[in-house]
């Protein structure tokens, strides 16, 4: 029994190393404050109070959803000149 915990102790070991690699990736990501400055310097005040009431995911996907939207009508304003 001691045997077979001594042999499944690395595997263990290296799934959870594994693991915390996966979830401290995104947190290491130096886009992520270039993403809250171009956020901040064009948001509108209430995805500025999105920002301080629910975090800055929820924040930054409602700005990208907005600049989406304000994307595809720019570009159906052009096909619609051509």
């Amino acid at each position: 029994m001691f045997l077979l915990l001594a042999l499944a102790f690395p595997g263990v070991l290296l799934v959870l190393m594994l693991s915390m690699e996966a979830v401290e990736a995104p947190l290491r990501e130096e886009a992520v404050g270039d993403q809250l400055t171009a956020f901040l310097e064009s948001a509108r005040p209430d995805e500025v109070e999105t920002f301080v009431s629910q975090g800055l995911a929820r924040a930054l996907d409602r700005y990208w959803r907005r600049r989406a939207l304000r994307s595809r009508l720019l570009t159906r304003r052009l096909a619609a000149r051509s």
